[in-house]
């Protein structure tokens, strides 16, 4: 019997898949859950459990948190990633990565087949196909929700025929989380008027005081929250529990998708947002005038080909080298006060701080140049568009 790995999730889709893999397509399925802090270790064996009573011949649930990190996260801090300077890219660089390790797993049980159970009219559908065609051409995808266009009804039926008995209940939002933030999609963002509604943030407002956090960034990585050391992955754990206390990180991204319609979805994502601002303020502070006008194209260039599945693009290795290196000084404290729904960067402190070269202050006093050498520079500086002015009087406005 051939083998298919299934890209599973417990949810309905991959429910169905499940059966129809088995039972009209006559496969042995090995389904596998890549976790990248979406689930908790009572979340994951609940998972694993129904797998198996759904028929899959094995499960495994890969946990690749550090390498998502290291591979992704990183660099995206590196970057100031925010899609539309507004969304943190919590799913979709997910996606990429979850794709990859399928594929690996894929291989390694010998399977001809991978399927996964997304539709036809979103973007993870892109992110899936395209990293299995890259890395492994040579197995067949199957999707059985978008090939057979089938209704959500039409899936119900079809388990219930099969002696499934789940909560058929759908959820009034969707919901998937990660490290880097959750998706909060709805009735709501299905249109282009509404916000969501409070209730459908998975983190409810817990805490309506304030708190002052420090957040340390060592070449750009966050190597300590409030002066305790601890690798990157446990500080983003550790902001994410404490900010999201405060409903911090929540909005709404509108964008343009992969199958190039215009989408609209919610999010919340806490620890992201604050640590993005946090590291960009450090920036501001520590590196040059230039560094900063060609990171934020480049950092706009990666969220893109991340979010559009590219992530196999070699453009992107290009790009995550000049960002590694333009981190050398971008090392101190940053202080933050989180508040209910929002938060404040108020300041950084830096060996490398740009401000305290005691050259100057600014709008006060310098100490490097003279009266006269600023009356020069400012007439040299000025130059150019006096002469294209006085050469076209008539485009001068009053």
């Amino acid at each position: 019997m051939d083998k298919v790995v299934l890209a599973y999730s417990g949810g309905l889709d991959t429910s169905y898949c499940v059966k129809y893999l088995i039972n009209e397509l006559k496969l042995e399925v090995h389904s596998v859950l890549v976790n990248t802090g979406g689930f908790t270790k009572e979340e994951l064996a609940a998972v694993e459990k129904k797998a198996y009573e759904m028929g899959v011949t094995s499960h495994e649930n890969k946990d690749i948190l550090e390498k998502y990190y290291d591979k992704a996260i990183k660099y995206m801090v590196y970057g100031n990633v925010l899609k539309n300077n507004t969304y943190p890219l919590s799913v979709s660089a997910e996606r990429v990565f979850q794709s990859i390790e399928v594929v690996k797993y894929a291989k390694s049980v010998g399977a001809k087949y991978i399927a996964h159970g997304s539709t036809g009219a979103g973007n993870d559908q892109v992110r899936f196909d395209m990293i299995f065609q890259t890395i492994a051409p040579e197995i067949e995808i199957i999707t059985p929700i978008r090939d057979l266009k089938l209704s959500r009804q039409t899936e119900i039926d079809y388990l219930k025929s099969h002696g499934v008995d789940m909560n058929w209940e759908k959820s009034k939002y969707s919901i998937n989380k990660g490290i880097w933030g959750t998706s909060v999609g709805g009735v709501e963002t299905l249109k282009s008027q509404k916000a969501l509604p409070s209730e459908a943030y998975p983190s409810q407002l817990k805490r309506e005081d304030e708190e002052e956090v420090t957040l340390t960034f060592d070449k750009g990585q966050l190597v300590a929250f409030n002066g305790v050391k601890d690798t990157p992955v446990n500080n983003i754990l550790k902001l994410e529990e404490i900010a999201s206390a405060f409903a911090i990180g929540r909005d709404i991204h509108v964008g343009d998708t992969i199958v190039g319609i215009k989408g609209r979805v919610g999010f919340e994502a806490a620890a992201a947002t604050v640590i993005i601002k946090a590291h960009h303020l450090l920036e501001k502070h520590t590196l040059s005038k230039a560094q900063q006008i060609t990171k934020e194209g480049l950092g706009t260039t990666y969220g893109t080909l991340f979010h559009d599945g590219q992530y196999l693009e070699p453009l992107m290795r290009n790009i995550e080298k000049f960002l590694e290196d333009s981190q050398k000084t971008v090392s101190g404290d940053v202080y933050v006060t989180l508040r209910p729904y929002h938060f404040v960067v108020t300041g950084i402190n830096s060996e490398y701080d740009l401000m305290a070269s005691g050259f100057a202050d600014y709008g006060e006093e310098n100490n490097a140049w003279s009266s006269q050498d600023a009356k020069g520079f400012i007439k040299i500086y000025g130059m150019q568009n006096k002469i294209f002015y006085h050469v076209n009087k008539d485009l001068l406005e009053a």
